[in-house]
């Protein structure tokens, strides 16, 4: 995957879970994280491996991801979500 375009991106994220094919995702648990890459690096390499970080399995389920248009983080969220338990 050379270039990242707008519509690749929506097609990605538009990827419905009742209908995708199981055997054309990719099992997270197969994505080696190579901790010695540039953050940059880490990324594009996960982005290879996962080949859609929004629709992906884990063994037989299948996992959609979606993300809010916000600048917290991920981090951010969860500190807020574990200080409220």
């Amino acid at each position: 995957m050379d270039k990242m375009t707008g519509e690749i991106l929506d097609a990605m994220r538009n990827v419905d879970i009742r209908t995708v094919d199981p055997s054309t995702l990719v099992d997270i648990r197969d994505v080696k994280i190579k901790t010695d890459l540039p953050k940059e690096e880490r990324i594009l390499d996960f982005i290879r491996q996962i080949k859609n970080p929004y629709c992906f399995k884990c063994g037989d389920l299948i996992i959609k991801s979606t993300f809010a248009d916000t600048e917290a983080t991920l981090e951010d969220r969860l500190k807020s979500y574990f200080r409220l338990l």
